[in-house]
């Protein structure tokens, strides 16, 4: 057993504590990791505020972290300790007929058919002060020690550094994959990107790697167009500047309407200024199932595509991805926007909810 520090949401509504836990060795089947980096997504933001469902208190929050493997549990044979790591959100078994599926990446282990509040054995790792702590995805980064699942875990190159490809286990997957594996954006493009938090400005990544000639950026915080432009932005709009609807200035912006349109803040807005292919609801909440309807611009049928972690087989693409990091054919590094000791995370949360950062990343 383990002791350290972790970061534990006792109750909705209420700061993170920082505490001191002990952390179990691994099972059959289980790798402990040592926790070197991780970084605040908003979907840490939706566990504080209770919005997630199948998520019990007390619980360790995090799942968008890097580090080094500890200790591994009998039977585990892709990884061994002192191996760099990422912990996945998003199992991939290898063996169940969605893994099998070339076009799938819902793993029937994952969340979207149980919850992952507790080890596949339906036991915790974690315990403070005489309690059981719950898991969260089963990865609980804000951790310094966690247990997880082999098939939940990534091994990559020893030469990545875990304080930069540690948003790879989230915020960047999501949003650089909706532009190139989902959407698929093809040269010469016109895409238009709502919400420029870590996930849209990774889409806006993905879109310039795409070869998109055209990257309008949306968002009611003018303070992260810079960065947008930064990032492959070509057009950056504020709604709160026009009297009209945005997808109409969109429409005049472009003639027609944009190719692609990403939604990159749980809020369907941009429905209707596609002209052609399908506006795509980047997340990696819950799926949302909505009913086909014509454009408002053109006489298109749509349909919202939504796709856990946006068309990555997360265990076999994510070290393709940290090598494409090392070999710089994309800046991920440009999202992180705060660096942070662990021990300062209620701060990190709050620089979030004020609109301050972009991703920050914290450091044991």
């Amino acid at each position: 057993v383990i002791r350290c520090r972790a970061a534990v949401a006792w109750a909705p509504g209420k700061p993170l504590s920082i505490e001191e836990v002990e952390v179990a060795p691994p099972k059959a089947g289980e790798v402990r990791i040592k926790i070197v980096a991780t970084g605040i997504c908003h979907t840490d933001e939706h566990i504080l505020r209770s919005s997630l469902p199948n998520v019990e208190f007390p619980v360790i929050p995090g799942h968008e972290g890097a580090g080094i493997v500890e200790s591994i549990g009998e039977g585990v044979t892709s990884m061994k300790p002192g191996d760099k790591v990422i912990p996945l959100c998003v199992p991939q078994c290898g063996e169940c007929s969605f893994c099998q599926n070339p076009e799938s990446n819902f793993c029937q282990k994952s969340h979207m058919y149980e919850p992952q509040n507790l080890l596949p054995d339906k036991t915790s790792r974690f315990t403070c002060k005489g309690k059981q702590i719950h898991h969260f995805l089963w990865v609980s980064t804000f951790a310094e020690y966690t247990v997880v699942p082999e098939y939940a875990v990534a091994k990559i190159d020893a030469a990545a550094p875990l304080d930069k490809v540690c948003l790879f286990g989230c915020g960047f997957s999501t949003g650089y994959g909706a532009a190139v594996n989902t959407a698929k954006v093809k040269p010469g493009s016109t895409c238009a990107v709502f919400g420029l938090g870590g996930v849209g400005l990774s889409v806006v990544m993905g879109c310039k790697a795409a070869g998109a000639s055209r990257i309008i950026a949306v968002d009611i915080n003018k303070d992260k167009f810079a960065k947008a432009k930064e990032l492959g932005a070509t057009d950056c709009i504020n709604p709160q500047d026009f009297k009209k609807p945005i997808q109409e200035v969109l429409t005049e912006m472009t003639g027609q309407g944009v190719d692609y349109s990403f939604e990159c803040i749980s809020t369907i807005l941009n429905i209707s200024i596609t002209h052609a292919n399908k506006p795509l609801l980047v997340s990696h909440r819950n799926p949302l199932i909505l009913k086909s309807r014509k454009s408002l611009t053109k006489d298109w049928r749509w349909s919202l595509i939504f796709l856990l972690f946006l068309g990555w087989k997360m265990r076999e693409s994510l070290p393709k991805l940290v090598s494409g990091y090392l070999e710089k054919k994309f800046n991920s590094d440009l999202l992180i926007t705060h660096t942070l000791p662990f021990a300062k995370v209620n701060e990190g949360f709050e620089l979030l909810r004020a609109g301050k950062s972009i991703r920050s990343v914290l450091l044991f």
